[in-house]
This record gives C-alpha cells, sequence and structure tokens, in this order.
C-alpha cells in the first residue's frame, strides 16, 4: 500500500507530468515570468470556468480578501461579519485594514456560518459581510445575499476552500461559488482542490467598477505607469504558478468527483455510528470536499489522533481555537461560552486524509483503524 498522506501531490503531478512540465517550460522559454501570457491565458479560462465577469489573479488567497475590503471603501471602526470557526486569514484581513471584526458562530450542521446569528449582530456600523464556505462547501448565500440587500451590506465570499462547488438557488439558477457576491476570492494553495506549486489566489467579480479598482490596488494603485491614483499593495499570481494553474484547470471537475468519490466510501463506513457524525451535505450547495471533516461524539480525540497517527494514518483538527478565543482577537465583547458550536466543533472535529489519488486499499485501511481506535476507546 502506498503511504497515507493528507495530500497527495506528488502522484496527481504524474497523471499531468507533461501538460505541467510543457507549461513551465513554455514560461521559462519565454521569460516572462511576470504578467506573462500564461497569467493572461488562466485568467481567461477561470473566467470561462465559473462564469465571472472578472477574475483578478492575486498572490494568495489572503491578499484577495484584503485586496477586495480595500476595494469597497470602508472606513476605520466600520464592522464587518465573519464566522469564529475558520481559518484565521479571514479576520485577519478585517483588522489589519483598521476594520472591525465581528464574529458570529456557526451552524452546527454544516459549519458554515449562521444566519441567525448574522441577522442579530447586525448594527448601524455594519458594512459588509464575510461568508466563508467552509470545507468546500456554499453558506446559504440566497438568505445571505437577501440580508445584504436588506441592510445594503456588501458580500465577499470567502471560497478559499469551495472552488467549483456549485450554489443552487430556490428559482433554480446554479452559480459557482465565489460568484455570486459583490466579491469573491479564492486561494491557490498546494493542497486546494485546484492547487499551484507555491502560492496563489483570485479575485471575482461582476462588477466593471470593483474590477478596475482591485486590478489597480493588486499593482500599486497604479493604472498608468508610475502614476499612482490610491494607495494599493503588490500582489499578482506569478507566469510559473498560472501554468500549473493552467494545465490543472481542466481536471478540475474529475478531481472533485474524485474526492467526492472518497467521501462517499468514508460515509458508508462510518454509517450509523454512535460516536461518528459525517459531513451533513447541504440541500443548496454541492461539497468539493477540501476537507472530509468528522465530528466525534463522546471520544477523546487527541487519543484517536495518536492512534491514527502510530498506525500511519494523519489526520487534522481544523480548527483548534475558534477566532475569538485566539490571543491576537481577544476582545472585551467575547467570552468563552459566547458561541458555543464553534467552541464544540473546535473540541470535536477531526479531518481525514482527502485527496485526488487515495485508492479503496488506503480507504479500507483508514476507516479501519478509525472504527479500530474507536472500539479501544469504547
Amino acid at each position: 500500500m502506498k503511504k497515507i498522506q493528507m495530500v497527495d501531490l506528488q502522484t496527481q503531478y504524474q497523471h499531468i507530468k507533461e501538460d505541467i512540465d510543457r507549461g513551465i517550460q513554455a514560461v521559462i522559454d519565454s521569460a516572462s515570468f511576470i504578467k506573462g501570457p500564461a497569467v493572461a491565458s488562466f485568467q481567461a479560462n477561470l473566467e470561462q470556468y465559473t462564469g465571472a465577469k472578472h477574475v483578478i489573479p492575486v498572490g494568495n488567497g489572503t491578499d484577495a480578501l484584503q485586496i477586495a475590503l480595500m476595494a469597497l471603501g470602508l472606513q476605520p471602526g466600520d464592522e464587518v461579519i465573519t464566522p469564529t470557526f475558520t481559518f484565521i486569514a479571514t479576520a485577519e484581513v478585517v483588522a489589519l485594514l483598521g476594520l472591525k471584526p465581528v464574529v458570529v458562530d456557526v451552524d452546527w450542521d454544516t459549519m458554515n456560518i449562521s444566519i441567525e446569528a448574522v441577522r442579530k449582530a447586525i448594527t448601524p456600523k455594519t458594512k459588509a459581510i464575510v461568508p466563508v464556505h467552509l470545507f468546500g462547501q456554499c453558506a446559504d448565500m440566497e438568505a445571505l445575499m437577501q440580508i445584504a440587500q436588506e441592510h445594503n451590506l456588501y458580500l465577499v465570499e470567502d471560497a478559499c476552500q469551495a472552488i467549483g462547488s456549485v450554489y443552487t438557488f430556490s428559482d433554480g439558477t446554479k452559480k459557482q461559488a465565489a460568484t455570486m457576491g459583490d466579491i469573491g476570492c479564492t486561494s491557490f494553495f498546494p493542497s486546494k482542490n485546484l492547487g499551484c506549486y507555491g502560492d496563489g489566489g483570485a479575485i471575482f467579480t461582476n462588477d466593471d467598477d470593483l474590477a478596475a479598482k482591485m486590478r489597480a490596488i493588486a499593482n500599486h494603485g497604479m493604472v498608468v505607469r508610475y502614476y499612482h491614483d490610491t494607495v494599493g499593495v503588490n500582489s499578482r499570481l506569478d507566469s510559473i504558478q498560472a501554468a500549473v494553474l493552467d494545465a490543472k484547470l481542466p481536471h478540475l471537475d474529475a478531481y472533485i468527483a474524485a474526492r467526492q468519490a472518497a467521501a462517499a466510501y468514508y460515509d458508508k463506513a462510518f454509517a450509523n455510528h454512535p460516536n461518528i457524525l459525517t459531513p451533513i451535505r447541504s440541500e443548496q450547495s454541492t461539497h468539493v470536499f477540501h476537507q472530509y471533516t468528522l465530528r466525534l461524539v463522546d471520544v477523546d480525540r487527541d487519543a484517536l489522533r495518536d492512534a491514527l497517527a502510530q498506525a500511519g494514518v494523519p489526520a487534522m483538527v481544523y480548527y483548534p481555537v475558534p477566532l475569538h478565543m485566539q490571543k491576537a482577537y481577544q476582545d472585551a465583547r467575547y467570552q468563552e461560552g459566547d458561541f458555543p458550536i464553534a467552541e464544540r466543533l473546535a473540541k470535536c472535529v477531526l479531518s481525514l486524509p482527502m485527496h485526488t489519488e487515495l485508492d479503496e486499499e488506503q480507504l479500507a485501511y483508514i476507516t479501519s483503524q478509525v472504527l479500530q481506535s474507536l472500539n479501544t476507546q469504547h
């Protein structure tokens, strides 16, 4: 049996080696390492794939979020609502820009932002909502868009874990993750469903004015060379990463299908187990399984994780500490116990290996080790 990894990028590379190598070599031959034809090609292909009018490739997913918020013209002290159960980057950029992160609880079933909690958190100072499509499944965008419209708020999707996920509205309309809000953001970190071989990210919008602003901000606030109209940053996807992503993009749907097949195997193996809650699928959104995350009931999670590690099965905790309990974000407004679902999830979630190259032998071994370890505990 092949070594089990959380993500197996080496085997994935072997299947597309010729295309990747050819793309990288073309960049080297052209010496267009920054803003070259590879970036333009990937941008156009990603626009076609997602249906977004504008894709702005940038340096990473965190930059994408920061540039998106910079383009909205928010003022210091303006409030931005985001879930407390997520990766730190979402709140990090809000704080860096002098805005006020307002964290809210999540839904127990989907682990995505709670619509009820968002409604309760809105104040006259609220200017934007940043939902996170956690682990590969869209938040309830129809409800969030309605709230944003009612209160005249911006909606910025953090789709860093959900590229390729499709959301279906009540009228049957289907939209890709990152294309529904005013702005969408994604990351091409190597372990993502569409990952490069370094850092990378992208911003999506259907608004021409916002697109022009964000392109300028990402390029030092510059439209005409050496004439700087706004304060900007330096954030771009380099040509080699774009070539890698352009080679992978045609395979994205197959990669998602492979992850969904692995998830279905896990689901079946753990069905009806008293100590395991498998990922709930939203009725509105497809799940692309950036992570396959169990919720454990009456289990010593750390002991389980250690037992799996000893058996050669890696498992990760995403995320052990909610944002409101992180040292950097401690705030008199929030106390431990204020967000019971996020705090409960932080104590009971465990993510199993999830990638495109998992075979049946590996899946059988992983599931048997999980079940065996749980039996030992009980």
